[in-house]
């Protein structure tokens, strides 16, 4: 059963989905979206530091509607996305037990680096949390050759397929299961289109500091990007240059056809103050039909170069590397060390039933995060979604879980689960 709440959302859902959809809201104008809701338990060992409260294991729920607008009129359009957003449960009280500790995820999203205030908060307490917001309200010019956007928005750059180190706008973390939508922000956009099919793009990115609230230079991004094409037609090239917080940020990424498979790779080198940077994607793609099935499977190697060296680094060193955490903060990274490897293999078992196991693992210390994602098409605007996670490593590795220090006569423990399963159905309109 749905807690009161989710049940009030998903039905003030509907409602505005009914009305985008009827005649005279749709004149001369796109309408669609979804609503989800998501369910997921974690259970927690004696030596977790999440076992004291919350016992065995932990709940947490959430609803998502979404609302989405766009209408073109001659060279100009619009776009709006309007979401309602519920969340109830144990991770809520977690982030406000714990706000200083920042390898835990943001409670709810919020417009405190944005340049528009989009994000109204109408209800929060220790373990709810209701808000409604504009994901997206951005104006655009088009030509045969020409991109003009301002707004908010959301752009994807780079080559990897789970980590990103050249896609510094609001990446994904590389196990979320639902990719559909990045967070919008506040920028410019220009596109530069020739007739080759190569295209330059440029980004303007207005933040605040989120302390004083205050616009800053220091917190704002410019970048401009290549996107090109080899002679032989068979591979791709991108050129990146950008200022974004502190750093020069430059960057080169390569896509490649090899055989029946694609070999793509970025590497960027980030440089603030005195130092350098240098952090790189390399990964292998292909897809094939096997026992008559269409499968597919990725292999990427990473490196981190802000990550910590030590094989089970400690909460403290963590905490003094300013450049990781402030990246942890921002949502830019989702790593604590240097070198990985994710192997994923897809399964299409009917077209409307996909499994995809996947291993996300630390090179530099004896751990990683197991997953099995499996996706089920329940009608044509419907999907189920599905994901079992199991961290794998001993207690103070990174996916086994940081050690926390004791106080007192407490004992240390650790940031760690045993398991996690999430449960997600969306229905699209």
């Amino acid at each position: 059963m749905l807690p009161a709440y989710l049940k009030k959302i998903v039905s003030q859902g509907i409602v505005l989905s009914i009305l985008g959809a009827c005649p005279v809201a749709a004149i001369a104008a796109d309408w669609g979206g979804h609503i989800k809701y998501r369910y997921s338990t974690e259970q927690y060992s004696d030596s977790s530091l999440f076992r004291p409260a919350f016992g065995h294991n932990s709940e947490d729920h959430g609803a998502d509607f979404r609302l989405k607008f766009h209408q073109r009129q001659g060279q100009w359009s619009v776009d709006v996305h309007y979401q309602l957003q519920a969340r109830h449960g144990d991770s809520l009280e977690l982030r406000n037990r714990f706000p200083t500790l920042s390898l835990l995820p943001d409670s709810a999203p919020n417009d405190d680096r944005r340049l528009m205030r989009l994000t109204r908060t109408f209800h929060e307490d220790d373990r709810e949390v209701r808000l409604h917001r504009l994901d997206r309200l951005s104006v655009a010019w088009h030509s045969p050759q020409w991109v003009a956007r301002i707004g908010r928005q959301a752009i994807s750059w780079g080559n990897g397929l789970f980590y990103t180190p050249m896609d510094i706008f609001n990446p994904f973390d590389p196990a979320a299961i639902d990719k559909e939508y990045k967070n919008g922000d506040d920028m410019f956009y220009g596109q530069w289109l020739s007739a080759t099919g190569s295209d330059l793009q440029l980004v303007w990115v207005v933040r605040r500091d989120p302390l004083t609230q205050q616009i800053e230079n220091e917190q704002a991004s410019q970048a401009l990007k290549y996107h090109g094409f080899f002679s032989d037609g068979e591979g791709e090239v991108d050129l990146l240059l950008a200022q974004h917080f502190d750093d020069d940020i430059l960057g080169v990424g390569l896509l490649h056809n090899i055989g029946e498979g694609i070999w793509r790779g970025d590497l960027t080198l980030s440089r603030s103050e005195s130092s350098t940077v240098v952090s790189f994607v390399n990964s292998l793609s292909w897809s094939w039909v096997g026992w008559e099935k269409n499968m597919s499977a990725i292999l990427e190697y990473y490196y981190n170069g802000f990550g910590e060296l030590d094989s089970e680094p400690s909460l403290a060193s963590i905490q003094n590397n300013d450049r990781l955490t402030e990246r942890l903060a921002r949502g830019e990274l989702y790593t604590l060390g240097r070198h990985y490897l994710a192997t994923s293999l897809t399964v299409e078992v009917t077209p409307l039933l996909r499994v995809t196991p996947n291993l996300f693992a630390g090179l530099q210390s004896p751990s990683a995060l197991a997953q099995l994602v499996v996706e089920y098409d329940v009608t044509q605007s419907m999907r189920l979604l599905s994901a079992l996670e199991i961290p794998l490593g001993p207690d103070g590795s990174e996916f086994g879980g940081i050690q926390v220090p004791g106080v007192g006569t407490n004992a240390s423990r650790y940031l760690s689960r045993d398991s996690r399963l999430t449960l997600q159905l969306g229905w699209y309109f």
